[in-house]
């Protein structure tokens, strides 16, 4: 299952469960859709609560990183796993976007918005 929210230049999506091949195609589709038609957007990818996915929803993931390079302002991942941090490093292959990846939702938020670690102002 996949939730997703749109803000102004952002948009936010959480992942739980099992994460199909049809919950990748609607997150591809809402995205896309949200996409403003001049400049980027960031994305902010919740996996902490994500169990797991199939190796489609892998494949799908590379295509569409690779059809979409420069849609993207910056991502941040949230997530626990070893292996997702290591597909988010493969992405990286594919994007010219910053990819960053992070253990609590605070200090991606804050990357995302350029506020640097220990910087509040």
């Amino acid at each position: 299952m996949i939730n997703i929210l749109f803000e102004p230049n952002r948009m936010e999506a959480a992942v739980m469960g099992e994460f199909t091949l049809a919950d990748f195609h609607e997150f591809e589709e809402k995205i896309l859709n949200g996409l403003p038609p001049q400049g980027t957007i960031n994305l902010l990818v919740d996996l902490r609560d994500m169990l797991g996915f199939t190796l489609d929803v892998a494949w799908e993931e590379i295509r569409f990183s690779r059809d979409h390079a420069n849609d993207f302002g910056k991502i941040a991942i949230v997530t626990d796993s070893e292996w997702q941090t290591w597909s988010a490093f493969l992405n990286r292959l594919f994007t010219h976007t910053p990819i960053e990846i992070f253990g609590d939702m605070d200090t991606a938020e804050a990357w995302l918005n350029g506020i640097e670690a220990g910087n509040t102002a």
